[in-house]
């Protein structure tokens, strides 16, 4: 299934595609479901198999034109946004960097959340801002999360993949020597357009991934190279934290970003970023700067 978040007639509900043009409002078709996206997926299967079935019986009444509603962030309430840094390959070569021998964590924060064709601000204090794509994974599936998960059981824990945009303040970024407050401007997290669940998607590790800027290809990968695995990242993080129904996974950018350019490229005022990644759809958004 492809799982949206939605906003209409002022209510914010779940729902999924019954075609590119249809949606499936589960407030209607399937009402006793959460309107929270960490809630439904902490359901486990039997909320899945519950959205599946709505999605194949809904009546007409239960339909929307995709055109009518807002698409918004698909996890709207995670408890964790986890974030791996140089984890491609081709954006350790671009940066003259050695291949990490563990993984690099970092986070992001709920305010950076953003929505497909959301408006991210660039702060008046922020003068080099970068794009990233990235592939995120939605913490959930037939295992749930939990602590101490093996690497041989991990993609049980996981409900479904998005497209991301981890959008970074470079100088901020760069002048901290950490990372977290250059990662997290308010709006800084733009995903979606939707979570599609994990039996969709036969190979994680193989998914063509590209971002454009203004209709130009900047970023140009695959997940094949990746360097540390899915089932590594969850094993390994879940040694030290509890993995929650809904918390974001995002595993990191292949190489193509801004700030590495020769010379540079920083986003400014109007301009438009589009993440593809294959079978997950394209997310897009414009920057303005802030007032």
């Amino acid at each position: 299934m492809k799982l949206v978040r939605f906003e209409a007639e002022g209510r914010i509900a779940l729902g999924a595609l019954s075609d590119e043009n249809t949606i499936v409002d589960f407030s209607a078709a399937a009402p006793e479901l959460p309107a929270s996206m960490s809630a439904f997926l902490a359901l486990g299967t039997a909320g899945l198999s519950r959205a599946a079935e709505a999605l194949a019986t809904a009546s007409d009444s239960a339909k929307r034109a995709l055109s009518s509603v807002k698409l918004l962030a698909p996890v709207g309430d995670p408890q964790k946004i986890l974030c791996i840094g140089q984890n491609y390959r081709d954006h350790c070569l671009e940066q003259n960097q050695s291949i990490p021998e563990s993984a690099i964590l970092f986070s992001k924060y709920a305010t950076a959340l953003n929505d497909p064709n959301g408006v991210v601000i660039l702060p008046k204090v922020a003068h080099q801002v970068d794009y990233e794509a990235e592939l995120a994974v939605v913490i959930g599936g037939s295992g749930g999360g939990g602590k101490n998960i093996p690497v041989a059981e991990a993609m049980n824990h996981v409900a479904g993949y998005m497209c991301s945009n981890d959008v970074s303040a470079r100088d901020i970024q760069f002048a901290d020597k950490q990372w977290v407050r250059g990662k997290s401007p308010d709006g800084f997290y733009p995903t979606g357009p939707y979570l599609v669940t994990s039996d969709e998607v036969a190979d994680p590790h193989n998914l063509d991934i590209s971002l454009t800027l203004n209709g130009e290809r900047m970023q140009n990968s695959n997940t094949l190279n990746l360097i540390f695995n899915i089932p590594f990242l969850i094993a390994y993080l879940s040694q030290t934290m509890t993995l929650k129904p809904g918390d974001i996974l995002t595993t990191g950018t292949p190489g193509g970003v801004g700030i590495f350019r020769k010379p540079p490229i920083v986003l400014k005022e109007g301009d438009t970023t589009s993440v593809t990644i294959a079978g997950l759809g394209t997310l897009t958004n414009t920057f303005v700067a802030e007032v």
